[in-house]
């Protein structure tokens, strides 16, 4: 299935490869702790081509790799990412020898695979945007962000760059979407390649046929997050959503004969 955007795409563009999309949440953490090195080349090696990843600042301005606002989770610790410096998050163990990557250093060691970034804080837009610049790999990211604002000051920075709708854009079209409301879509949607959507949301069903065919009317893809069983991912990709963003990327690949 040829995707929308892709047709007119150049072959090294971040819609070129083939639907559906499998994007690696945080890479592939089942023994490799999330969003480091080990887990973006444990997905990148079963053939994945899109790696979910999120990015925090450091105290001394460099984009982070890290889900979590504080190392609490990951590492036990009680401290902010933006209370410690690059050098020190570097030091950090989180498991297996891994330890906090930067932006500029995953998209250096990975310089063929497509980059799918949430911005997850404002003090990382100017880091982040630094970070895709200097790799050259404006055409190999997509920004994202639950902000508009955040996410808008960074395509601002990036022209040509791929981007997702932010939350509110994201509930408008949706909205519409379930009044067949088309045109409205489309302006919930200007500017945007992607709407990455929950299946289902405090129980309420979000992905339905009307709505990825709505959203596919507007021009833009639809992703489903976070798939992680195999019957949920047959059922979403029979609705024609673009692409899965899952924590079982392997699951994924194999379902769809690329394993």
């Amino acid at each position: 299935m040829p995707s929308r955007r892709s047709r007119g795409a150049s072959d090294d563009s971040f819609f070129s490869p083939e639907l559906p999309r499998v994007l690696a949440h945080r890479g592939l953490a089942i023994e490799a702790p999330e969003n480091t090195m080990l887990a973006f080349l444990k997905a990148l090696s079963i053939g994945v081509e899109y790696i979910e990843t999120d990015v925090h600042a450091s105290h001394d301005g460099v984009a982070v790799v890290a889900h979590d606002e504080t190392l609490s989770r990951v590492a036990g610790r009680q401290v902010r990412v933006d209370q410690l410096t690059m050098a020190e998050l570097r030091r950090v163990t989180l498991g297996e020898g891994q330890s906090f990557p930067s932006l500029a250093e995953v998209l250096d060691a990975f310089p063929t695979a497509r980059f799918n970034i949430d911005l997850k804080s404002d003090d990382v837009v100017e880091p982040a945007v630094k970070a895709i610049r200097d790799a050259g790999a404006v055409n190999r990211v997509l920004v994202a962000s639950f902000s508009d604002r955040r996410r808008k000051a960074a395509v601002d920075l990036l022209p040509g760059v791929a981007t997702s709708a932010s939350r509110r854009a994201s509930g408008r079209a949706v909205a519409a979407a379930r009044l067949g409301a088309v045109a409205a879509v489309r302006t919930a949607l200007r500017g945007v390649d992607a709407v990455q959507l929950p299946e289902k949301f405090r129980g309420a069903r979000i992905i339905t046929p009307r709505l990825v065919s709505a959203m596919h009317s507007a021009g833009v893809e639809v992703h489903a997050w976070t798939i992680n069983d195999v019957p949920s991912m047959e059922r979403l990709l029979a609705m024609g959503v673009d692409g899965l963003v899952t924590d079982r990327a392997d699951l994924a690949q194999e379902l769809l004969g690329r394993d």
